[in-house]
């Protein structure tokens, strides 16, 4: 008798067609939960808009742990990118919202990874150093007399177009395209995931693992950059993050990634990862209509959640997780 994995195997479409079958069931459920509130047009758009720039930061994880590092950092970059959005956006409008975020992110990121490659620091340790260098420089702009002004300023609402409907679904879509091709079809896509499979190997085979490595921070700024001025047209304003609390801005990014590299046996994990976010997000938001109070207990599921999924997508790994 054939196993449900042979059967998907020979049948890959199956697995697709039940996902979504039992996510319908699922949406289904919370929107008799909710009392019809949950499937109602106004309350998709914000689950929809909540999504879209943790989906960049979740992609940048794609290639981050591909090749086996943690960086802690992304936080920390993107309050400064997201400041660096506000403050050229109010100067020079659309433009300085996008560069501002995107030039901050690439470059900050690109320095993280010349220290990750060079320096040979564990990453994890060295993402979190680098962490709190970012948000010190985030509290001293935040706090001098001649930056403070600019920094507490909220975005021209005129300049926060890309964060809302239909803008940032449309970055969305281009990027999911983009990026799945980036990651699948190309060479650096391969030699990225060879060295997360084994660099000794991968290095013998002639992949330059120093070019390559960069080129990861590259692709990830450009990817981090996009999420900081994603997320400062949605929020407007961002807040000032001391004592590594910036490491929070990355969890729900972290769960996405999670939940994907479990169901991307069947579904590649480029893809999954919007799916992904909309689970988690719609998760919180079903939380929110019953009245779960955010920061407290919805944290607490945040935590279970990248534990449970982190305990079930490494099952088969062997040796050390880094």
């Amino acid at each position: 008798m054939a196993t449900t994995e042979q059967n998907t195997k020979r049948r890959p479409w199956l697995f697709p067609v039940v996902f979504v079958l039992v996510l319908a069931a699922v949406l289904l459920l919370f929107n008799i939960i909710s009392k019809g509130l949950f499937l109602e047009w106004t309350n998709l758009k914000v689950i929809i808009s909540h999504l879209i720039y943790p989906c960049f930061i979740a992609w940048g994880f794609c290639f981050l742990f591909a090749c086996g590092y943690t960086d802690m950092s992304i936080g920390g970059v993107v309050v400064l990118g997201s400041f660096a959005s506000c403050i050229f956006g109010n100067w020079y409008g659309l433009s300085g919202v996008v560069l501002g975020g995107l030039i901050t992110g690439m470059l900050l990121i690109f320095i993280n990874f010349l220290i990750f490659t060079y320096t040979k620091i564990p990453s994890w340790i060295a993402g979190i150093s680098l962490a709190m260098i970012y948000e010190a420089i985030a509290v001293f702009l935040k706090l001098g007399k001649t930056t403070k002004p600019l920094v507490s300023t909220a975005l021209a609402t005129e300049y926060r177009t890309l964060g809302q409907l239909p803008w940032s679904l449309v970055f969305l879509a281009v990027g999911l395209v983009v990026i799945y091709f980036l990651y699948n079809r190309t060479t650096i896509g391969l030699n990225i995931r060879s060295l997360g499979g084994n660099r000794d190997v991968a290095e013998k085979l002639g992949i330059n693992v120093s070019k390559t490595l960069l080129a990861v921070g590259l692709i990830t700024g450009v990817l981090i950059g996009i999420a900081c001025f994603l997320q400062q047209s949605y929020a407007g304003q961002t807040t000032v993050k001391t004592g590594l609390t910036s490491i929070n801005l990355i969890f729900q990014p972290l769960a996405i990634y999670l939940l994907a590299q479990i169901i991307q046996k069947r579904i590649n994990i480029i893809i999954c990862v919007p799916i992904c976010s909309f689970i988690l997000y719609a998760v919180f938001n079903i939380l929110t209509v019953l009245g779960v109070p955010s920061g407290t207990l919805q944290e607490a599921f945040l935590g279970a959640f990248i534990i449970i999924f982190g305990v079930i997508g490494q099952r088969k790994a062997k040796g050390v997780v880094k």
